[in-house]
């Protein structure tokens, strides 16, 4: 047994790769991430995301109602460039990225909310006095102006 004991360790040679920073890396396809500003492809998805809620069954249009798809595409476009125009206003490093993020999500949370409450139809009141919450009214597609609480 003392002989294996006095035996000199093994050394294993290690064959990793060297495994270089990437902020110093001259690689050509490295990419570049910023989360602001969206791409277009992003702000279009949004959009799109902003017609299907506003002209769809959900839980803003079972309490506000519906908007006609023509006038939902219309209103969409003008919640998404409001709200992309108020965070693109704000100054912008680096770090802040997320945060002019929030200011674009809550941007345009509150101008769709604006939005069907500007357009929502009050419900009539039954015999007893009490509205009606399980009708689902569908706003007019005549309206010339579908956007009017937006504006103010």
């Amino acid at each position: 047994m003392s002989d294996q004991d006095s035996s000199p360790p093994v050394q294993v040679e290690s064959r990793e790769p060297e495994i270089k920073d990437p902020i110093k890396s001259a690689n050509p396809f490295a990419t570049k991430f910023s989360i602001w500003p969206p791409t277009q492809r992003t702000r279009d998805a949004v959009t799109s995301r902003l017609i299907e809620t506003l002209s769809t069954t959900s839980i803003l249009s079972k309490r506000y109602g519906t908007i006609p798809p023509e006038a939902a595409a219309t209103i969409a476009r003008v919640i998404e460039d409001e709200a992309y125009a108020t965070a693109d206003g704000s100054p912008t490093t680096v770090d802040d990225g997320i945060e002019i993020l929030q200011v674009y999500s809550k941007q345009i949370s509150k101008r769709m909310l604006e939005a069907v409450k500007g357009r929502a139809i009050p419900a009539a009141p039954t015999e007893n006095g009490e509205k009606e919450g399980s009708s689902s009214p569908v706003v007019d597609p005549n309206d010339e102006n579908p956007i009017s609480e937006i504006e103010s």
